[in-house]
């Protein structure tokens, strides 16, 4: 998991962000992106030790993803710089530029701009740093593993706490994708200023809400789910 990483440290850069992001498909929230530095030293050491079992987050369960969330947190040795998408610039310019932005942002929140960044997925453009994008990323690099259990927890804990103020949409489940039940509420009680109307399902949504409305006179929002006697 450091095969690439080593790669890099061997061109004499020594500072080396692995950068993931968590978000870019939900209905709601923002788009979370996350840069990683390992000191080299640190991180050869704990390969196969404390990150032995590292990996994209998505193949962690909950608690794992926390452990390791809290281990990079607390370890001195790790640098992280985080960055935020918010849905507003999501709708404005589309998710797929705002994730490039949120990332460029968590580099620039390191303490310092890495030498070389090692991106998840496909190349991204105007990052502030020589940049190598690889694919599935987050299973071959421990730098871009940790980056995308730290965007995940940090991403999963803005919806819990979202959640408290909105309980009916259900967010500590689905976390803001398009579930049965999260589609079902959006149905029912409409979008919130957290929701992405840019996205087809919502603006489909409020589309069809708008019309119930306007075809049944009402001023306000119907409940497409009740039964009128």
């Amino acid at each position: 998991m450091l095969k690439f990483e080593r790669q890099i440290w061997a061109r004499g850069c020594q500072r080396v962000a692995g950068v993931d992001e968590a978000g870019r498909g939900p209905l709601a929230g923002p788009v979370v992106a996350v840069a990683v530095v390992f000191h080299p030293a640190f991180v050869e050491q704990e390969e196969h030790g404390l990150f032995a079992t590292l990996t994209d987050s998505k193949k962690l369960t909950e608690s794992q993803r926390n452990r390791f969330f809290d281990l990079l947190f607390d370890s001195p040795h790790v640098e992280i710089g985080i960055g935020f998408g918010a849905v507003a610039e999501i709708d404005e310019i589309n998710i797929l530029r705002s994730t490039h932005r949120t990332m460029n942002r968590a580099l620039c929140r390191l303490p310092s701009l890495p030498q070389h960044a090692i991106i998840d997925g496909v190349p991204v453009p105007d990052l502030p740093c020589p940049s190598t994008a690889i694919i599935h990323g987050d299973g071959q690099s421990l730098s871009i593993a940790a980056a995308s259990v730290i965007a995940k927890v940090t991403r999963d804990q803005w919806m819990i706490d979202l959640d408290r103020e909105h309980p009916e949409y259900g967010f500590k489940r689905h976390k803001g994708y398009g579930t049965a039940i999260h589609i079902q509420a959006l149905l029912k009680y409409g979008a919130i200023p957290q929701h992405r109307r840019s996205f087809r399902p919502v603006r489909d949504i409020e589309a069809i809400r708008g019309r119930m409305n306007r075809s049944t006179g009402c001023t306000h929002p119907i409940d497409p789910f009740r039964i009128e006697s």
